[in-house]
């Protein structure tokens, strides 16, 4: 297997640190996306989306997009388990770790992509260009700032997003509270629960690995 990413950028590091967890090695190829590298035709081929993280399989397919990629090396890959040990903890983990997808990656996404100069043309990932939308950018720190609230509450019930284990959903929540540094936004004092989380979760060997070498 092969792994096609970019050093740094949030949606390969979740890859990369489940591949931590449980110890999986495997070559990295990087895809240049400041050269646009993962728009042209030989990458696309790869990846539908025109994204990183991509997997190559040893058999020649490729894999896009984090969770498909995350639930297949959890099958093949099943110790450590980061998806739980029953069907109940599974479904959990999926839906934690899609929350903090969808309301907190996506949305200092939404900030960053609409107001970098460097992005303009590409407020989406994917294959194709858009108009960069400078009013999402105040929607999009108020979401952020919503994803801070919200899940300070889940964690002021749970020691882990998807209950008592560490699982792919802290991962995704980990990486998106590191993400958001990125447009100045992190979690404040009354955050307290998932202040207390993130101190937990940053002594992971993973996180240095990962996170902190970038």
């Amino acid at each position: 297997m092969r792994l096609y990413t970019y050093p740094g950028a949030p949606s390969p590091q979740r890859v990369e640190w489940l591949l931590v967890e449980k110890g999986i090695e495997m070559p990295m190829e990087k895809v240049d996306l400041t050269q646009g590298e993962h728009l042209r035709p030989e990458f696309r081929a790869k990846s539908p989306n025109a994204d990183v993280p991509t997997l190559a399989l040893d058999d020649g397919t490729f894999i896009s997009q984090v969770p498909a990629i995350c639930l297949y090396l959890e099958d093949r890959f099943p110790e450590p388990p980061l998806y739980g040990q029953s069907p109940e903890d599974r479904a959990r983990v999926i839906m934690w770790d899609h929350l903090g997808y969808i309301n907190g990656f996506r949305a200092v996404a939404e900030v960053l992509r609409n107001s970098s100069r460097a992005m303009q043309g590409r407020p989406l990932v994917g294959p194709h260009n858009y108009d960069q939308i400078p009013a999402l950018v105040d929607r999009g720190r108020q979401r952020v700032r919503n994803f801070f609230n919200d899940f300070n509450g889940r964690l002021a019930q749970s020691d882990y997003l998807a209950g008592d284990f560490f699982s792919m959903a802290d991962i995704t929540g980990y990486v998106m509270c590191n993400f958001a540094r990125w447009i100045k936004e992190q979690p404040g004092e009354e955050h307290v629960h998932l202040r207390a989380w993130q101190d937990k979760i940053s002594q992971r060997p993973a996180v240095e690995k990962v996170i902190q070498r970038r």
